[in-house]
């Protein structure tokens, strides 16, 4: 039985997208509507401090649905920023997901959670809850390769660093599925020196798979742990092209 559980919002107002613009790492303007995408705010230095999933009804109207312990610090993280704002957020309950061609979408009929957990960690689907919060950057959970960030868009929260990380420097660490031996570990526990938990799930009494942060040395040297393969676009170089 799973304890992961997700609450969705009602966002509403006038300046909808202009209020989102400067808050998410996606450019909002260019957003399908329809189409539910994974995006994140980061913190000032950087890091991601929410993890959302972000579907436009039209410019001044969007569902947000986040993990459920971050509810409550994303309501008022809203209403510090949004102070001045034409907007209103209102909840609109618990939601379920399921996983359509890449994307999770979400409706008020249940599902299986576990399964949808299942199904993300394999297809590389990181998500952020309370305990991961401020842990990880943007580039190093492979978002731009899931278009959840864009560099090309104005300022938001972080993006001073974030871009600077993009444009200046190589990552030394990045997103991975693994499958080890034993009880599936927590978030952000460290299994060796340069590999770090972002999701996890048992598969069998015996066996987890896991997504980690980790430098391919790290993974190359821990005999313990069996790297599997992400789908084929998330295989690519996280590294800005040159």
């Amino acid at each position: 039985m799973s304890t992961l559980s997700f609450t969705q919002y009602s966002f509403i107002g006038a300046d909808a997208t202009k209020f989102l613009q400067g808050q998410v790492t996606i450019h909002v303007e260019r957003l399908e509507e329809s189409f539910t995408q994974y995006t994140v705010i980061c913190d000032l230095k950087g890091r991601i401090q929410f993890g959302l999933w972000l579907k436009k009804i039209s410019s001044e109207h969007f569902e947000i649905t986040v993990s459920s312990d971050q509810a409550t610090d994303f309501e008022q993280h809203i209403r510090k920023y949004g102070a001045f704002a034409k907007i209103t957020l209102s909840a609109v309950g618990e939601v379920f997901p399921t996983l359509k061609q890449h994307s999770t979408v979400f409706s008020a009929e249940k599902t299986d959670i576990v399964a949808w957990q299942h199904e993300a960690i394999t297809d590389g689907q990181a998500w952020i809850t309370q305990a991961t919060a401020h842990a990880f950057q943007p580039q190093e959970l492979r978002l731009h390769q899931r278009h959840g960030i864009q560099y090309d868009k104005g300022c938001y929260l972080g993006q001073e660093v974030i871009a600077r990380l993009w444009f200046k420097a190589q990552p030394k660490q990045w997103l991975h599925l693994i499958e080890g031996v034993g009880t599936a570990p927590e978030p952000l526990t460290k299994l060796a020196t340069g590999i770090q938990v972002v999701n996890s799930l048992a598969v069998d009494e015996n066996t987890y798979q896991a997504l980690v942060i980790a430098r391919p040395q790290s993974l190359e040297e821990e005999q313990t742990l069996s790297v599997l393969e992400l789908p084929t676009h998330l295989q690519g170089d996280v590294a800005r092209p040159k």
